[in-house]
Protein backbone atom coordinates (compact mmCIF):
# COMPACT_ATOMS: atom_id res chain seq x y z
CA UNK A 1 0.00 0.00 0.00
CA UNK A 2 1.39 3.21 -1.09
CA UNK A 3 0.51 7.17 0.50
CA UNK A 4 1.08 10.45 -0.64
CA UNK A 5 1.14 13.40 0.46
CA UNK A 6 -0.69 16.18 -0.19
CA UNK A 7 -1.19 19.39 1.58
CA UNK A 8 -0.05 17.66 4.67
CA UNK A 9 -2.46 15.11 4.54
CA UNK A 10 -1.54 11.30 3.54
CA UNK A 11 -3.92 10.16 0.58
CA UNK A 12 -4.19 6.52 -1.45
CA UNK A 13 -2.28 6.29 -4.52
CA UNK A 14 -4.77 4.18 -6.15
CA UNK A 15 -8.07 3.01 -5.45
CA UNK A 16 -6.72 -0.88 -4.92
CA UNK A 17 -4.74 0.66 -2.24
CA UNK A 18 -7.72 2.46 -0.56
CA UNK A 19 -9.64 -0.80 -0.77
CA UNK A 20 -7.04 -3.04 0.45
CA UNK A 21 -6.91 -1.00 3.61
CA UNK A 22 -10.56 -0.80 4.19
CA UNK A 23 -10.39 -4.55 4.24
CA UNK A 24 -7.82 -4.51 6.79
CA UNK A 25 -9.43 -1.96 8.85
CA UNK A 26 -12.38 -4.45 8.74
CA UNK A 27 -10.96 -7.16 9.10
CA UNK A 28 -12.75 -8.54 6.59
CA UNK A 29 -11.73 -11.84 4.65
CA UNK A 30 -11.75 -12.69 0.86
CA UNK A 31 -12.73 -16.11 -1.06
CA UNK A 32 -12.69 -16.58 -4.20
CA UNK A 33 -15.28 -18.78 -5.77
CA UNK A 34 -15.03 -19.68 -9.74
CA UNK A 35 -18.49 -20.89 -11.23
CA UNK A 36 -18.86 -23.19 -13.43
CA UNK A 37 -18.63 -20.69 -16.23
CA UNK A 38 -15.12 -20.10 -15.31
CA UNK A 39 -16.19 -16.57 -13.57
CA UNK A 40 -14.11 -15.95 -10.88
CA UNK A 41 -15.63 -13.72 -8.00
CA UNK A 42 -14.61 -12.54 -4.76
CA UNK A 43 -17.16 -13.05 -1.86
CA UNK A 44 -16.36 -11.24 1.70
CA UNK A 45 -18.66 -13.70 4.19
CA UNK A 46 -20.27 -10.74 5.81
CA UNK A 47 -22.23 -12.23 8.31
CA UNK A 48 -22.58 -15.85 6.63
CA UNK A 49 -22.18 -18.53 8.70
CA UNK A 50 -21.64 -21.22 6.17
CA UNK A 51 -19.37 -21.15 2.94
CA UNK A 52 -22.83 -21.85 1.38
CA UNK A 53 -25.01 -18.56 2.57
CA UNK A 54 -21.76 -16.67 1.87
CA UNK A 55 -21.79 -17.96 -1.88
CA UNK A 56 -25.46 -17.15 -2.05
CA UNK A 57 -25.44 -13.73 -0.16
CA UNK A 58 -22.84 -12.94 -2.96
CA UNK A 59 -25.74 -13.79 -5.99
CA UNK A 60 -24.06 -16.51 -7.06
CA UNK A 61 -27.93 -18.76 -7.99
CA UNK A 62 -25.72 -22.22 -8.83
CA UNK A 63 -25.67 -24.06 -5.78
CA UNK A 64 -29.01 -25.80 -5.37
CA UNK A 65 -28.85 -26.53 -1.99
CA UNK A 66 -32.18 -28.29 -2.25
CA UNK A 67 -32.10 -29.54 1.81
CA UNK A 68 -31.34 -25.95 3.03
CA UNK A 69 -27.81 -26.49 3.68
CA UNK A 70 -28.64 -28.91 6.07
CA UNK A 71 -26.39 -32.04 4.60
CA UNK A 72 -28.71 -34.09 3.22
CA UNK A 73 -28.62 -33.29 -0.81
CA UNK A 74 -25.30 -32.49 -1.48
CA UNK A 75 -26.67 -30.03 -4.34
CA UNK A 76 -23.80 -27.43 -2.76
CA UNK A 77 -20.94 -29.74 -4.17
CA UNK A 78 -17.70 -27.62 -4.35
CA UNK A 79 -14.09 -28.68 -4.73
CA UNK A 80 -11.50 -27.05 -3.21
CA UNK A 81 -7.98 -25.37 -4.26
CA UNK A 82 -5.29 -28.16 -2.94
CA UNK A 83 -3.39 -25.33 -1.54
CA UNK A 84 -6.41 -24.99 1.16
CA UNK A 85 -7.18 -28.79 2.03
CA UNK A 86 -5.38 -28.60 5.31
CA UNK A 87 -6.96 -25.71 6.80
CA UNK A 88 -10.41 -27.48 6.90
CA UNK A 89 -11.97 -29.34 9.32
CA UNK A 90 -12.00 -33.18 8.53
CA UNK A 91 -15.22 -34.51 6.66
CA UNK A 92 -18.00 -36.11 8.64
CA UNK A 93 -19.37 -39.81 7.94
CA UNK A 94 -22.70 -37.95 6.68
CA UNK A 95 -20.83 -35.71 4.17
CA UNK A 96 -18.51 -38.41 2.49
CA UNK A 97 -21.87 -40.08 1.72
CA UNK A 98 -23.22 -37.94 0.84
CA UNK A 99 -20.83 -37.19 -1.81
CA UNK A 100 -20.17 -40.31 -2.84
CA UNK A 101 -23.61 -40.03 -5.11
CA UNK A 102 -21.70 -37.24 -7.01
CA UNK A 103 -20.51 -38.47 -10.60
CA UNK A 104 -18.12 -35.30 -9.77
CA UNK A 105 -16.54 -36.31 -7.12
CA UNK A 106 -12.92 -35.66 -6.59
CA UNK A 107 -9.86 -35.66 -3.71
CA UNK A 108 -10.82 -31.92 -3.66
CA UNK A 109 -14.67 -32.15 -3.10
CA UNK A 110 -16.68 -30.53 0.04
CA UNK A 111 -19.86 -29.10 0.76
CA UNK A 112 -20.40 -25.61 1.07
CA UNK A 113 -23.23 -26.45 3.45
CA UNK A 114 -20.58 -28.15 5.79
CA UNK A 115 -17.59 -25.38 6.20
CA UNK A 116 -18.15 -23.14 8.74
CA UNK A 117 -16.54 -19.21 8.62
CA UNK A 118 -13.65 -18.92 9.92
CA UNK A 119 -10.12 -17.42 9.71
CA UNK A 120 -8.89 -20.32 8.29
CA UNK A 121 -10.89 -19.77 5.19
CA UNK A 122 -9.39 -16.17 4.59
CA UNK A 123 -8.12 -16.23 0.92
CA UNK A 124 -9.93 -19.82 -0.15
CA UNK A 125 -9.84 -20.45 -3.66
CA UNK A 126 -13.13 -22.83 -4.59
CA UNK A 127 -14.62 -23.89 -7.74
CA UNK A 128 -18.75 -24.83 -7.97
CA UNK A 129 -18.43 -28.86 -9.00
CA UNK A 130 -20.18 -29.44 -12.26
CA UNK A 131 -24.15 -30.16 -11.58
CA UNK A 132 -25.23 -33.84 -11.20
Amino acid sequence: MSLARQGGVEVFQSIADCQKAYLEIRGLMEITVTTRTGERVTVTPNGATTLLEAIRDAGIDELLALCGGCCSCATCHIQVDEAFLDRLPPMSTDEDDLLDSSEHRCSRSRLSCQLTISDALDGLCITIAPED
